[in-house]
């Protein structure tokens, strides 16, 4: 007889399973991310997680449609693919009701995406964002807004200023730069633009000899000396003289005022800032971690005037940014960041003897009305084995009902982390678990301040 092969329990390749204890960092994260948006004035919406493939290939980019996004034939023909970002995807919503909506309107989402990539540290093929936009403001305040929203999260989660530099360039400078500094045509800028936006990805001699493909030999006497000054530009006064009184670098410099002004000392221009996507048309910017065991990207954005038009819609300027769940959770365990997370449930009941089961069950659900989060144990098992269970789980509380306790109505409550435990009674059981649920909001409120 044949035997069947067991099926393996490991997840997709880049994907991961989230267990409990996964899953309250994961809720932790996303709640910072939600609180700090709808301070800003940034309310919730939901999309689907298919799209048509179109919706990417238009503007993305090649790499992202057409290497890195699982994309199928559905069952009624048509081309449609899992979504790799949601960028156009707002943008086709607020095509949608181009009429309809307030303007400026700020719009945020929390939502999961695949895309076909290697997996390696920081970077999985099913991943997380928190994805923060503005539709039609045009302004160098609504650049600054993103920007601080996002230095705004940074340190909901508790990080100081010297755990990571915002790094800033727009855009159209970059253009300027290719055509009028570097003599590239448009061909050759878009090519120059990518090899920017891989520099720090590969070694210096790659990157001076797809340089050298890029310009031509001959061009190249020239060109490497102008990019060499490029990359060692740190302010807007380093620009040459092609680009330093742009209307660009005016804007760049208002920009970087009024940063300064809400206190953002952690800001700086990075001239080879790319921003890989194709679809920015200005500002766009990067928070990166400057601690040498996670020195990386965390997260960026920038403006994309141009997506809404795509969608039939009267152009519309929007910018917008996306915080990554795995790279926060890297950046918050680096620099130790992360809070010790408890389970959601409050107590557990530990059933001192097997006549105190129904009367267990019934003492549960009056606590559970009061809004208490209750756990009973209903195995039968004995004490030791049940208080086990209850630590395991990370249940900061145990109470023990039996006979006795049922009769006398005081129960014996424990704090686990400090083995402390008292006799109450009901109300005071209900009063005891409040004050410590308060005290634990008050405690994650100071990491907001």
């Amino acid at each position: 007889m044949a035997t069947m092969t067991s099926l393996s329990t490991q997840p997709y390749k880049g994907t991961r399973d989230w267990y409990p204890e996964d899953k309250r960092i994961q809720n932790y994260i996303f709640n910072m991310w939600r609180e700090t948006a709808e301070r800003f004035g940034y309310e919730e919406y939901g999309a689907p997680i298919l799209e048509p493939l179109e919706v990417y290939t238009a503007k993305s980019g090649q790499e992202l449609a057409g290497e890195q996004t699982y994309s199928f034939i559905d069952r009624g023909d048509r081309e449609v693919a899992i979504r790799p970002e949601m960028t156009p995807t707002v943008s086709r919503m607020v095509a949608a009701r181009r009429q309809e909506l307030a303007y400026p309107a700020r719009l945020f989402s929390i939502a999961n995406f695949m895309r076909y990539e290697r997996p390696q540290r920081g970077r999985e093929r099913e991943f997380w964002q928190l994805n923060v936009d503005m539709f039609g403001a045009d302004t160098v305040e609504a650049d600054a807004e993103l920007i601080i929203c996002g230095d705004e999260i940074m340190k909901a989660f508790g990080a100081a200023d010297h755990m990571y530099t915002i790094k800033i360039n727009d855009r159209n400078i970059i253009s300027t730069m290719m055509r009028e500094y570097l003599g590239l045509d448009e061909i050759q800028s878009q090519l120059m633009m990518k090899l920017f936006d891989r520099k720090n990805k590969i070694s210096p001699e790659q990157f001076r000899d797809q340089a050298i493909e890029i310009f031509g030999i001959e061009n190249a006497k020239d060109g490497l000396p102008k990019i060499a000054k490029i990359i060692l530009i740190k302010t807007i006064d380093d620009l040459p003289d092609e680009l330093r009184d742009s209307e660009s670098s005016t804007r760049l410099r208002q920009l970087f005022k009024l940063l300064s002004l809400a206190g953002i000392s952690s800001a700086q221009l990075d001239i080879t800032l790319m921003r890989g996507l194709d679809y920015y048309t200005g500002i766009v910017f990067e928070f990166f971690d400057t601690d040498p065991e996670n020195n990386r990207s965390l997260f960026g954005g920038g403006r994309y005037d141009g997506l809404v038009g795509l969608f039939g819609a009267e152009p519309i300027s929007a910018i917008g940014m996306a915080p990554g769940l795995t790279m926060t959770e890297l950046f918050l365990r680096s620099h130790n960041l992360l809070p010790s997370l408890a389970s959601l449930t409050e107590m557990y009941m530990v059933v001192v003897d097997e006549q105190s089961t129904v009367g267990a069950q019934q003492l549960a659900a009056r606590w559970r009305a009061e809004g208490l989060n209750v756990e009973v144990d209903v195995t039968g098992r004995k004490i030791d084995k049940q208080i086990k269970t209850a630590i395991k789980k990370n249940i900061p509380n145990m109470v023990f009902v039996g006979t006795e306790e049922l009769e006398t109505e005081m129960y014996g409550l424990k704090e686990i982390t400090s083995g402390n435990e008292q006799k109450l009674s009901f109300e005071r059981v209900v009063s005891t678990l409040k004050d410590r649920r308060r005290k634990l909001s008050a405690s994650e409120d100071d990491l907001l301040l």
